[in-house]
Formats: structure tokens, C-alpha cells, sequence
């Protein structure tokens, strides 16, 4: 190994580290409306999907808790009548280390629900087969965008709470 001019070896970068704990669904709801009340004619369903991501530290250390709420409607396209909703709340925990306080919050949000996310997908499918609708595969989420979105909406949100009313 090479030395450097005080005679110590050069300092490495700390890589990043997540570990996942553990994973579970906290919270699922299915809703076939279609069941209660049939349509009249042909059915083309045009399918909502909203995402919400929270984080938080849990107890001591470096654990975090990441939630990732997914709301899927699914209406027909021609009488904009509800046929299912599905709601799911998605948590993992993780063991995360070396990643500076002030890129924890965009890590927290953006890697931690992009590896939960084929689980995720997995649930969505299973559960909209098993409500009597065809598998519905989620299409890939772009965390990134979505997170810089969420901080807008807040930037926005805090803007306008500052701002007296008139």
C-alpha cells in the first residue's frame, strides 16, 4: 500500500451502508366496487396511482423507519365510475451508515423506497388478481423525481404559511 508524505496510508471514502431490518405491510385496504355494482357495458379502466413517502428515525443509532404509501384507483374511463381501490402502506426499517446528516433525508427517501419497491409491486399485482381484476404491475417509480416534487410541495406549503393574509 502506498504511503502518503507523512508516512500514513491514504484515507479510503467511506462508502455508504444500508442494511434492511426488516420490511411488512402496515396498513392494506382493497375495495372491489365493481362487485357491488355492476357496470353496464364495456369496461376500460384507466388506472390513478399516488405515492407518498415518509421517514423517521427510530430509537437510538442509525435505525430509520421509511413508509411508502401507495393509493391505486382505478376508474372506468367512460363514466369515470370507480371499479377498485387499493391502499397500501409499505414500511422497512434499515440500518443506515456513512451517509452525511445532510444527504440522510434524500437517502432516506429516494434509495430506501426504491428497494422496497419490487415488493411493493409484488403485493399491488397479487392483490388485484386475487380481488378479480387482472394483475396490475406498477410501473417504475423515478424516486428522484418524486422526491424533489414532495420538497417543492413543502417549500411551497411553508411559503405560503409565511405569507400574511391580506
Amino acid at each position: 500500500m502506498a504511503e502518503n508524505e507523512n508516512g500514513a496510508a491514504p484515507q479510503q471514502p467511506v462508502m455508504p451502508q444500508m442494511k434492511v431490518l426488516g420490511q411488512f405491510i402496515r396498513d392494506l385496504s382493497f375495495e372491489n366496487i365493481l362487485a357491488r355494482k355492476p357496470i353496464e357495458g364495456e369496461v376500460q379502466p384507466d388506472i390513478q396511482v399516488q405515492v407518498a413517502l415518509d421517514g423517521r428515525k427510530r430509537g437510538e443509532g442509525n435505525q430509520y423507519e421509511v413508509v411508502s404509501k401507495f393509493n391505486v384507483t382505478s376508474k372506468n374511463k367512460g363514466s369515470d365510475t370507480v371499479l377498485f381501490v387499493l391502499e397500501l402502506e409499505y414500511a422497512g426499517l434499515f440500518q443506515i451508515d456513512n451517509v452525511p446528516n445532510e444527504q440522510l433525508h434524500p437517502f432516506l427517501l429516494i434509495e430506501c423506497p426504491r428497494m422496497l419497491f419490487p415488493f411493493v409491486r409484488r403485493i399491488v399485482s397479487d392483490v388485484t388478481r386475487d380481488g378479480g381484476f387482472p394483475p396490475l404491475n406498477l410501473d417504475n417509480i423515478d424516486f428522484v423525481a418524486l422526491y424533489r416534487q414532495q420538497l417543492a410541495q413543502r417549500q411551497q406549503t411553508q411559503a405560503a404559511e409565511k405569507t400574511p393574509a391580506n
